[in-house]
């Protein structure tokens, strides 16, 4: 099956990209959300496990809110407050956070980042 991660901005997504194999697929809002929007969400994503990761601000929390209703089967990737956002959030939290989500296998370790294999 195929995996597909939602996240807010072109930012976060080039982050994320920087961290996942090509074959994840990450999708946009673009900030607000309308229905027609969200149905083409629908449609790109398709059948795909997806993966709600978005900022802890009220932004982000207002826009999970309507993507969990889309998505009732979608899991929760959360960054810490404080952070600026999916794409201010150091590599090591994101890393830290794709393990949680079960995302281990779609991840590029940066070389300097002890895997769980070298420990």
């Amino acid at each position: 099956m195929s995996i597909a991660i939602i996240v807010e901005g072109k930012n976060d997504k080039s982050r994320l990209r920087r961290l996942l194999k090509d074959d994840i697929a990450i999708y946009c809002t673009f900030g607000s959300l309308n229905t027609e929007r969200l149905e083409n969400l629908k449609k790109k994503i398709g059948e795909s496990e997806v993966f709600l990761f978005t900022d802890n601000d009220s932004s982000g929390k207002k826009i999970r809110g309507i993507l969990r209703d889309t998505f009732p089967d979608a899991e929760q990737i959360y960054t810490r407050r404080g952070y600026a956002g999916v794409e201010g959030t150091p590599d090591e939290y994101l890393i830290q956070q794709l393990e949680k989500a079960g995302l281990e296998e779609y991840i590029v370790y940066p070389p300097e980042y002890p895997t769980f294999d070298s420990l």
